[in-house]
């Protein structure tokens, strides 16, 4: 019988499951803007982000409750995170969540709660005049149980209840996220999947309701056993648009102080026909440890024509 090593085999699938049903394209993909609640594709946390995003094989700090519910799985004392993202133009998003461990430490409950709020716009009739101003937001609520499998399985699943509203027009959805998680002796090598945003829209802005964009991702990552470099990738497909690659680097040797890296190939499509913009899709951060158990990170995205994103995210024990 032939051993297979478990990464080996969790990275194939997650090949499969994003190659196999990829389509190359020459512009933009035909499914853009077709699926309701788009901003449950905003990665959060400000450490995942600088990484490019690559951490659904990684998952190891409290921004797994977005990326691989799985990863909660090893703590065994009650965490928290808190963020705050300076998105777009005016609109301002925030996430915060909590992690506690019941059961002795078998079972792992999270909590996360997120928001994105549009900012305000102007109301015109059909001639221009002002009517007045309107504005829109977006919420989940979310909750999380993971457990282990012998030390190196651990496995998610997380609920959420969105709610989205602009102006008078309100909208309601579920959504299921499911995760797996590999790890080998001392973590030195990680490797995950998950699938986000299983579910459906439960009444929409309109008479109509949409699919939700439901994402396929599968990743790894390897902590260099000679140098203090942790890397990780990821493969990220959602339906309604093309398969991206994310890839990054935390580089620990300055500890407390740790500096960050990372590239999403999702970036370009920020960039205009004509744009000059390369830098779109780069991802650069840096973390500090203070205080024994928190952990205060910040990420820097730069998104073309549409404006630069900061990221700024608090973690910790309770």
């Amino acid at each position: 019988m032939i051993k297979t090593n478990p990464i080996i085999t969790l990275l194939s699938a997650a090949i499969i499951l994003c190659g196999s049903t990829a389509a190359v394209a020459g512009g933009v993909n035909s499914n853009a803007g077709t699926s309701s609640f788009p901003f449950l594709k905003i990665n959060i946390g400000a450490r995942a982000v600088s990484m490019g995003g690559a951490f659904t094989g990684l998952a190891d700090d409290e921004s797994a409750l977005y990326y691989n519910p799985a990863g909660i799985a090893s703590y065994d004392q009650k965490r928290f995170i808190a963020g705050y993202l300076n998105y777009f133009d005016d609109i301002q998003s925030g996430f915060l969540g909590y992690i506690k461990p019941i059961k002795r430490d078998k079972i792992i409950l999270g909590f996360h709660i997120s928001y994105l709020n549009y900012g305000e716009f102007f109301e015109t009739d059909s001639v221009g005049n002002l009517l007045g101003n309107f504005s829109g937001g977006d919420l989940v609520l979310a909750g999380t149980i993971a457990f282990k499998k012998g030390y190196s399985w651990k496995f998610g699943a997380t609920t959420k209840i969105i709610y989205e509203k602009i102006q008078n027009f309100s909208a309601a959805g579920l959504a299921f996220d499911l995760g797996a998680k590999y790890s080998s002796d001392r973590e030195y090598l990680n490797a995950g999947l998950a699938v986000q945003n299983l579910g459906f829209q439960l009444s929409g802005l309109g008479d109509e309701t949409s699919k939700l964009p439901l994402t396929l991702r599968g990743g790894g990552s390897i902590k260099l056993r000679r140098m203090p470099l942790l890397l990780a990738a990821d493969l990220i497909l959602p339906v309604d648009n093309d398969l991206s690659f994310a890839f990054g680097g935390d580089y620990s040797g300055l500890k407390p102080f740790y500096i960050r890296a990372g590239w999403n190939t999702f970036g370009s499509n920020y960039r205009a026909a004509k744009s000059q913009d390369s830098w779109a899709g780069l991802a650069l951060g840096f973390g500090f440890d203070f205080k024994e158990s928190l952990h205060i990170a910040y990420a820097f995205t730069p998104g073309a024509e549409l404006g630069d994103n900061h990221r700024i995210t608090l973690t910790g024990g309770l």
